[in-house]
C-alpha cells in the first residue's frame, strides 16, 4: 500500500464533478450503473498498475 496519490489532485474538483453528474444525466440507474461500470474500466486501463489498481479497491471498502 501507498503507491497512490490520496490528496487532492485536481486544479477545479468541483468542474470534474459537475462533469461526472452531467455525463449521467437523463439516464436510468441500469444506464448510469453501466456507464459507471464502463468509466471505471477505462480509468483502470489508463493507470495499468495492478497493484495502484489493488490499492484503490481496498481504499473504496472503506
Amino acid at each position: 500500500m501507498g503507491m497512490l496519490n490520496t490528496t487532492r489532485n485536481l486544479a477545479a474538483p468541483d468542474d470534474v464533478y459537475d462533469m461526472l453528474i452531467h455525463a449521467h444525466e437523463g439516464k436510468t440507474k441500469e444506464e448510469s450503473d453501466a456507464f459507471n461500470a464502463r468509466l471505471i474500466l477505462i480509468l483502470m486501463n489508463h493507470v495499468g498498475d495492478r497493484e495502484a489498481i489493488a490499492e484503490a479497491l481496498a481504499l473504496a471498502e472503506v
